[in-house]
């Protein structure tokens, strides 16, 4: 079925969303640690990149502290500006890194998050993985009193397990508050979630899955499976991951084969076919994250929201997956 991709919740708030935003882990600008993984992108591929994608239908953004120590936030923010009236109406979510760190820098760097978002509201904060030295309890206390402050509107998590999650929901509901998302690695060649609680946790809690790393930092757009001599000339370490040696391409080649039939019939890629999978496989539960670290993958990600898999192509793709996964 072809059409225009339709708002939806993000969980139980009122915050309507396109199923895929775009992941911005990609404008760290080369800083900090996590910032070293992308090349440095100019600041008009980043405005191209960050218009292209609200041209297209996307309506939020996701970023974190921690990417390039800030310098995402800013990049986005300014790519924002930039983009005068066709930014209006978008949305942006952010992260606080936990690691080393107590519940009270929450609210102690909850002023820089907003500083560096030129004063944009923050839609969604999230608690970026669950390793630090406050527990759950005090992290969701700190996120709450953010939301009453009106600093932010809606408290998510990251990395958290069902039980993490369960947790953070009734303390968030003490507060009269709820748990609206769950920020985790998801694709169909990492499908863990589907068994180990997170997803079955969601669906009962009403919270959003938002998936990150949906295409397995690019394996699944089939480009290294038709050309391995791509592989090279990855820059930062993905390249020396397994799914990208020749062994790893080998085992998901029926995938990427899979994908490229169903790309035929809709003149689509198989980029566009994997992300329409992951928000259409769960309902309305599974929103997506992709990055671009160029224009034309913002157009990609753009072209994904624009047809709907029928049920039995949904089933077929599953059923390829799981046979790759159990290999």
């Amino acid at each position: 079925m072809v059409g225009k991709a339709v708002l939806r919740q993000l969980g139980s708030s009122s915050l309507a969303l396109s199923p895929l935003g775009l992941g911005c882990w990609q404008f760290s600008n080369g800083q900090g640690m996590v910032g070293k993984f992308w090349p440095v992108l100019k600041k008009a591929d980043v405005r191209s990149i960050v218009q292209t994608s609200l041209k297209g239908g996307i309506n939020w953004f996701d970023t974190a502290e921690v990417y390039g120590k800030g310098q995402s936030e800013q990049m986005l923010a300014e790519a924002l500006r930039e983009a005068g009236p066709l930014a209006d109406g978008a949305h942006i979510a952010t992260k606080w890194w936990p690691f080393l760190r107590t519940a009270s820098s929450i609210t102690s760097t909850i002023d820089e998050r907003i500083r560096l978002l030129e004063n944009r509201t923050i839609e969604l904060h999230q608690v970026h993985q669950p390793f630090s030295f406050s527990s759950v309890r005090e992290e969701m206390t700190a996120m709450a009193g953010l939301v009453k402050s009106g600093k932010i509107k809606n408290v998510g998590v990251s990395n958290f397990s069902a039980d993490k999650m369960r947790e953070a929901d009734r303390v968030l509901r003490e507060h009269g508050l709820r748990l609206i998302s769950n920020q985790v690695k998801y694709s169909l060649l990492d499908r863990r979630i589907e068994h180990n609680g997170i997803m079955e946790a969601a669906k009962e809690l009403g919270v959003g899955i938002i998936a990150y790393s949906p295409l397995e930092q690019g394996i699944l757009s089939g480009k290294f499976h038709k050309n391995p001599e791509l592989v090279k000339a990855i820059k930062g370490p993905r390249k020396f991951t397994s799914a990208f040696r020749a062994s790893g391409l080998q085992k998901s080649k029926p995938l990427i084969d899979k994908l490229d039939e169903l790309a035929q019939l809709y003149d689509a890629s198989p980029t566009q076919i994997a992300l329409n999978w992951l928000i259409h496989a769960h309902g309305e539960t599974v929103f997506a994250i992709p990055g671009a670290s160029k224009t034309h993958h913002a157009e990609e990600n753009v072209k994904a929201l624009q047809f709907t898999l029928t049920d039995e192509e949904l089933k077929q793709i599953s059923d390829v997956s799981n046979q790759v996964l159990n290999q």
